[in-house]
Order: structure tokens, then C-alpha cells, then sequence
């Protein structure tokens, strides 16, 4: 059998059953299958993707991954690419990356954002912003206040329904979060970044689809005394939903029809938030409930 960085390249002969280190997803009904030669790799995809863990040996997306004798890791698509990484960081960097890009290929009919979503009540608000705006900080205070958790990082919408799809992976912080919102013993802490299993949030997490009801496009400004929540415009709330999109091109004249569409039906703010995240989470609250 023909060999890739010393595991077998044919990854469609990974049985059940056959190798205990071999883990498998559900992502968007998208079954995953990762075959990890290194327990650490194996432990850290546990860690970010425990919840999806499924028991369909199916595998329409097949990965390898393991650790080199160099000390480097990599990871093998079924599909010939090879990605090499330095650090645990980056290795999931490269998984995640890998991991979006093939499922945005198999699920064309969904919408795919760079955000995280929540749910209160039943409905589902999306947080938006660049990397670096303080979407997924945000996120982990709300989940202290009453906040079920769908999705960081990543938040797929279905155009003619209007629902938020959930992706429960574990929530990604690139820095520790402000008191009081202290990290859970089991939290995974890689070189550059932060990653909060599932089973570890101190919320409900949720596995169904929830309607849309509110979008907010989140930036962090220290320097302000108090948060602020400002309703935007549909037409700028989609210019913005648009420059945060992750497969515009998938979709009809490029995905602007899309974002346009979501921004007509779905309400549109602006959420400033401060070092003291507590009284914005709480202003958010108000904001979804009293709609």
C-alpha cells in the first residue's frame, strides 16, 4: 500500500474499529474521517471537535495527520495536498482552514460568514467583525449570561430559510478574556491561541438549526465608559455582512444578492464594546428580548 509521510495513503481503508485513533465528524450532514498517527494531534482534534464526533464511517472529506521526526506536523487531504506546520497553533490553523474551504465546496447552497453565533430564546443573533474585533471575547462573556452557544469563528446561513446552521467546535480566543470571565480547567492552550472544548463552556450548546433574528457587527474600543448598541442600515449592514462573507463567489452575481437578502429581513447593529464586557452582554440582552 502506497505510504504518505509514513501512514497509508489510502485513507478509504480506515475501518471501524481498525484504528482507535482515527476520529470522525459530522459538519452540515458532511462526514469527516481523520486519521491521526500522533497522539497529541489526535488529542487536540478531541479537544476542538469532540462534539461533532459522529458515527458515520462514510467520510465524504478524509484527512492524515500526524508528527514528523523533524518535529513538524502535517496534514494530508485524500486529495494529494499536504500542509506543514511548526506548532500545534498552526497545525490547527491549517486543519481549520482545509476543513472550510472543503465544506464550503460540498455545501454551495450555504451562506458561509466569518462569525460566531449564539441563541437566546430561541433565536439566533451572529456576531461580525474582522479577526481581531473581540467577536469570539464577546462571545465568551455572553455564554456566562444566558447565551446557548452554535458557532465561533464560522456561521453558515441558509439563504431561503434564514437560519443560522451550528458548527460547535471549541470556541477560539486569541488572548485570556477579562475577569470575571475566567477559562475552565480543560481549556487547550497552544502556542498562539486559545480553544475552549464544547464540554467546557458555561452554556447549553446548541445542535439544531435556529432562525436569524439579529446581526451585530462588533468592535472593541477600550478607551469607551460604556457600551453602545446602534442600529445600521440595511443597505450598510450588507455591504458589511458581504466584506465578512467566506464563499461570496459560490453563490448568484457573486453573493451580493445574498448578503442583500439576509440585510432586508434581518435587523442590523453596530455593538461597541468595552474592557468591562458584563454591561454590553446585558445591553445585548436587552436589545434581542425586547424585540
Amino acid at each position: 500500500m502506497p505510504t504518505v509521510n509514513g501512514v497509508a495513503s489510502d485513507m478509504a481503508l480506515i475501518e471501524p474499529g481498525d484504528r482507535p485513533s482515527c476520529i470522525y465528524f459530522k459538519i452540515f450532514d458532511v462526514s469527516v474521517a481523520v486519521f491521526c498517527s500522533d497522539p497529541d494531534v489526535y488529542g487536540w482534534l478531541v479537544k476542538g471537535y469532540g462534539a461533532l464526533a459522529s458515527g458515520d464511517r462514510s467520510a465524504s472529506l478524509r484527512y492524515a495527520a500526524g508528527k514528523r521526526a523533524d518535529g513538524s506536523y502535517y496534514l494530508d487531504t485524500a486529495e494529494g495536498a499536504t500542509h506543514t506546520a511548526g506548532s500545534d497553533s498552526e497545525f490547527l490553523y491549517n486543519f481549520e482552514k482545509d476543513l472550510t474551504l472543503s465544506l464550503q465546496a460540498v455545501r454551495q447552497d450555504l451562506y458561509f460568514i466569518h462569525g460566531a453565533a449564539l441563541a437566546l430564546a430561541g433565536q439566533a443573533c451572529l456576531f461580525v467583525a474582522p479577526s481581531g474585533s473581540g467577536k469570539s471575547t464577546t462571545t465568551w462573556a455572553a455564554l456566562h449570561h444566558g447565551f446557548d452557544y452554535l458557532s465561533d469563528e464560522l456561521a453558515p446561513i441558509d439563504l431561503a430559510k434564514k437560519i443560522i446552521m451550528p458548527y460547535p467546535h471549541a470556541l477560539c480566543l486569541k488572548a485570556v478574556p477579562p475577569a470575571p470571565f475566567t477559562l475552565p480547567a480543560g481549556t487547550l492552550y497552544t502556542e498562539r491561541t486559545i480553544h475552549v472544548p464544547t464540554d467546557c463552556l458555561p452554556a447549553q450548546v446548541n445542535y439544531d438549526p435556529v432562525p436569524l433574528k439579529a446581526i451585530f457587527f462588533v468592535k472593541y474600543h477600550p478607551d469607551r465608559s460604556e457600551p453602545l448598541i446602534s442600529p445600521i442600515s440595511h443597505a450598510e449592514a450588507a455591504a458589511r455582512l458581504y466584506a465578512n462573507g467566506l464563499n461570496q463567489l459560490m453563490h448568484e452575481d457573486s453573493g451580493l444578492p445574498g448578503a442583500v437578502a439576509i440585510c432586508q429581513d434581518i435587523p442590523a447593529f453596530e455593538l461597541f464594546t468595552t474592557s468591562h464586557l458584563a454591561p454590553a452582554i446585558q445591553l445585548l440582552r436587552a436589545t434581542l428580548l425586547n424585540r
